[in-house]
């Protein structure tokens, strides 16, 4: 599942956004309103706040439309030690750790530390 993602360079990260991916969760915006302003274009500014922030908030985006990439050594983003799975009411799974989504041939489609699976069946995903 090839996507498109755009990328906003900080000093010391690179923010990673994969639109197709992301609900609104909002997660980013509550948690960094500075750096993810979704009124301002472009939205993501990563050099206003320090990498570790960045980083910490990225890992709460629950869909893994979010994701970074460190640019001063720091440490990549660590998969949860258990796989879990959270569903939501009248919305997605969340899927969090390391994680291998396969379509109906058995090929792994997406290897990711967290995803959202739809469950109306709307999206087609």
């Amino acid at each position: 599942m090839p996507e498109k993602t755009h990328d906003y360079r900080g000093d010391r990260i690179v923010v990673r956004y994969a639109l197709k991916r992301c609900i609104h969760a909002a997660e980013c915006v509550r948690g960094l309103p500075a750096v993810f302003d979704p009124r301002r274009r472009p939205w993501i500014d990563a050099k206003l706040a320090g990498a570790d922030a960045i980083a910490k908030v990225i890992t709460r985006c629950p869909t893994g439309a979010l994701h970074y990439e460190r640019t001063d050594g720091g440490a990549a983003e660590i998969p949860d030690e258990t796989n879990s799975v959270l569903p939501t009411p009248r919305g997605p799974y969340y899927l969090r750790g390391d994680l291998e989504i396969l379509d109906a041939a058995g090929t792994v489609v997406l290897r990711d530390t967290r995803v959202a699976l739809c469950r109306c069946g709307q999206s087609r995903n």
